[in-house]
């Protein structure tokens, strides 16, 4: 939202808007009303309104990247194939490709009604934050979320160009080594011991799917009141057909096995005090997606190793920025993590990697 003080942002070209939706007989013969939700430099959501429409229009700034546009193209690909499918997400309505209407490339999605975790941050609303069994359910919808996902068959639904599923294991190590040598300030202690164990070492299997690319509390909605039920999957920046069981790792690389209370039941942003344990999250993950999940180990080496990478960038760009100069010892944190995993990793249940 805009801060105090700062203009309110809003749609660039209304009327041109409305012309758009008039040739999608979208809302026809009503005027439009709209309203800014959120955005920072990836994306804007506005909420629109005009006749029976209520959506969502998600919509690159102005000073993005021509880059975005195509990122547009890909979310909205993603959430329509995801049509008809068991997985919770946001309705597609309709996409704009043509930078005459707003400048930019947007989709609009069915808008959703219900709240989202970064909404309560450390207090679960009512009533979950009594009810201790409806809370314990919003951990097993969250992991839910993507057992299903994973499920998904990406060919028949038109996403076999989506990612590059071969040879998926081999390159996160040069990809991401590479990413970070661009970005570098400082030295990151664990990462070459991370990285030389992930050279080493594949998860004892690997099956293809739609993954998310940053799966947690804080891009998934729910519904109001109980039980808990996942209203959508949000924000598919990162989404492309990969290895599912990374967003898994994405969940649970620093879930805690005892939730009964005390500073190990604080989970960043959430309060995971008498959530499920670790154990019942992978096992409920598990049976719903079908996937064994004896290997979560080597996906939390490599969740906790990229996610120090990613978040390094913004460190590294952070100047007055508080919150992107709080990833710092985040970053440290999580690098020196995957290396102490990796150290006592049983190695006898992961595959051996051919490399040299």
């Amino acid at each position: 939202m805009s801060s105090a003080g700062e203009t309110p942002k809003t749609i660039a070209d209304v009327d041109k808007l409305t012309a758009w939706l008039d040739s999608q007989g979208l809302g026809l013969g009503s005027a439009l009303e709209h309203r800014y939700i959120s955005g920072g430099s990836q994306n804007e959501i506005y909420e629109l309104r005009r006749g029976d429409l209520h959506c969502a229009m998600r919509i690159p700034p102005p000073t993005a990247p021509a880059s975005r546009d195509e990122g547009i193209v890909r979310e909205w690909r993603i959430i329509e194939a995801l049509t008809g499918t068991d997985v919770a997400h946001t309705e597609a309505i309709a996409v704009c490709t043509d930078p005459s209407v707003l400048g930019r490339t947007f989709y609009l999605m069915g808008f959703v009604d219900g709240w989202s975790p970064m909404q309560t941050r450390h207090q679960w609303p009512a009533p979950f934050d009594t009810d201790l069994e409806a809370r314990r359910g919003l951990a097993f919808q969250l992991v839910e979320g993507i057992a299903l996902l994973s499920k998904v068959d990406w060919q028949a639904r038109g996403l076999s160009d989506l990612g590059r599923p071969d040879g998926f294991h081999e390159r996160q190590v040069d990809r991401w080594t590479a990413f970070l040598e661009r970005i570098k300030g400082r030295e990151l202690p664990g990462f070459d011991e991370a990285s030389a164990w992930l050279r080493a070492h594949r998860p004892i299997d690997y099956i293809p799917g739609v993954m998310h690319g940053d799966y947690q509390f804080a891009n998934v909605m729910f519904k109001d009141g109980a039980p808990a039920r996942l209203a959508a999957i949000v924000d598919w920046e990162m989404g492309t057909v990969g290895d599912p069981k990374l967003d898994l790792a994405w969940v649970v690389h620093t879930w805690p096995e005892d939730t009964s209370g005390g500073e190990g039941s604080v989970g960043g942003y959430v309060d995971m005090t008498h959530m499920p344990s670790r154990t019942e999250v992978l096992e409920h993950y598990a049976i719903t997606s079908g996937r064994q999940v004896d290997d979560i180990d080597y996906y939390c080496v490599l969740a906790k190793w990229k996610l120090a990478i990613v978040l390094e960038q913004g460190f590294q760009r952070a100047g007055g920025d508080e919150k992107l100069a709080g990833f710092g010892p985040f970053v440290l944190d999580l690098m020196q993590g995957a290396a102490a995993l990796a150290e006592t990793t049983d190695y006898s249940v992961l595959a051996t990697s051919d490399a040299p």
